[in-house]
């Protein structure tokens, strides 16, 4: 994992993209990963990410970045 997400940090740094916008856009994608993961259920994931099940809504209803998205698979 940590190969695969080395070669995607150094596809970001070197396409410019800002650390504030690749960090907004990691979270919002493991966010989501999670929720997925407990099927929609923002109270179990919530409790597995360690934060209220308000914050992860609030976290979730932010407008999504615009940066495209890049596959973890190589």
């Amino acid at each position: 994992m940590r190969d695969k997400l080395r070669n995607l940090v150094a596809e970001m740094v070197h396409g410019g993209i800002p650390l504030e916008l690749a960090r907004r856009e990691f979270e919002r994608v493991f966010l989501e990963e999670v929720l997925a993961a407990h099927e929609g259920n923002h109270s179990a994931a919530a409790r597995e990410l360690g934060i209220h099940r308000n914050t992860l809504a609030k976290k979730l209803e932010a407008p999504p970045s615009r940066l495209r998205r890049v596959s973890l698979a190589s």
